[in-house]
Formats: structure tokens, sequence, C-alpha cells
């Protein structure tokens, strides 16, 4: 079976799908997003096919394509459509490692009572929780830390975004006990090009793909 990979947020627009895109690329992987809230300018499918080059067969179709940028249970029920969680099933990519982003946090709504974190909790598949390193990020991160071992989902570990801050980065891993799996700077201009080169520089592929 091949590896299939959770990629997560402490919030929402940390860059989940940058990351997303970086680690398609590095592990030749195929990407898929689940639900898409917001369809104006470039959705997230469109944004990590052309930051990462993915041929158009490894960008598996999402779901659900909802209009207003909201957390899906709201922009569903805005677009009145209903998200049947159940519905939310991996697909199969065959030999090629699957990237699958969430939607916001990990207690986003997705309908009725069911959060993002209880379908992540249902598919049992490793995280890589994305989180910033501006102020605040300690106790974002270790509170999502918290929820995901609470339903004993593995936690790949944590890919910091944005500038360097060692003694923020340091407290995270150390307190959550989780391993730092790398730091992706801030790019510009971001392109494929500098996107790729940044993240071969940033992170190792084998410690994703490692069991």
């Amino acid at each position: 079976m091949s590896r299939r990979i959770v990629v997560t947020g402490t919030d929402t627009g940390i860059g989940k799908t940058v990351f997303s895109a970086g680690l398609a690329d590095l592990l030749g992987a195929s990407y898929w997003k689940p639900i898409q809230a917001g369809l104006e300018g470039q959705t997230d499918s469109e944004s990590v096919a052309r930051l990462s080059g993915l041929s158009p067969d490894r960008i598996v179709p999402e779901l659900y394509r909802l209009r207003t940028p909201a957390s899906p249970h709201h922009s569903a029920e805005i677009d009145g459509v209903r998200i049947d969680a159940g519905s939310l099933r991996v697909p199969n990519t065959g030999a090629r490692p699957l990237v699958i982003e969430g939607a916001g946090g990990l207690m986003v709504p997705v309908s009725g009572g069911t959060l993002i974190i209880d379908i992540f909790e249902r598919w049992q598949l490793p995280v890589v929780l994305c989180t910033r390193t501006a102020l605040g990020t300690i106790n974002h991160s270790l509170l999502s830390i918290e929820a995901l071992r609470k339903r004993q989902i593995r936690i790949l570990g944590i890919a910091f975004i944005g500038e360097r801050n060692s003694a923020t980065e340091s407290a995270v891993c150390e307190i959550g006990r989780v391993r730092w799996l790398g730091r992706l700077p801030w790019i510009c201009p971001l392109t494929a090009d500098t996107l790729r080169a940044a993240f071969k520089e940033s992170f190792i592929g084998d410690d994703f793909l490692d069991s």
C-alpha cells in the first residue's frame, strides 16, 4: 500500500497548500483536497498544480467544491449542500504516495457535530502538523498535538512555516515530544522552481516515508 500522508495545520492561512505542493513534488506524490471551500481565484488544487508541476492525473478531484470561503459546514449551508462525512474515503492512488490537505485547523466543523479531526481519526493516517513560527504558535501547536494524541492519530512531525525562531521551534518539539521535520521559509517570488529549491533544502523525503 502506498504511503498516504495528511497535512493539517494549527489554523487556516498558515501555508498548508504551499507546503502540500512542495511535499507532493518532493515525494513524487498525488494530491487530494477533499473539501474546497471558496472558488474565487485559484482553488487549492489549482495552486498545488501550479506550484508543484504535478500532471492533471496526479490531482485527485475534490469531493465537495463549495463557493463560499468559510468553514465547510457553513459554506455548505450557504450553498444548500449537505456534506456526508461518511463519503470522505481516501482514494486509491496505487503505488504512488498521496498527500491529503485538510481544511483549516483540526477543530473545523464539517457537518453536524463532525469535525475535521474526526475524519482524520477514522482514516488513521499519519499526520504532518504545519504551524507558524510567529508569536502564539507554542500554544496553538501544543493544543493541536494534544488533540491528535487524544484520538491516537500518529504525528509524523512538525513542519514550521515562516522566519527562523529556534527557541519557539525547540519548545514546541521538546514539550510536545514531536519530531522537527524542518522549516519552510517565506519564499518571494513563489514559483514552482523556488518552492522546489527551498523544499529540498529544508526537508528530507525519507523523514516522511519512514515507517
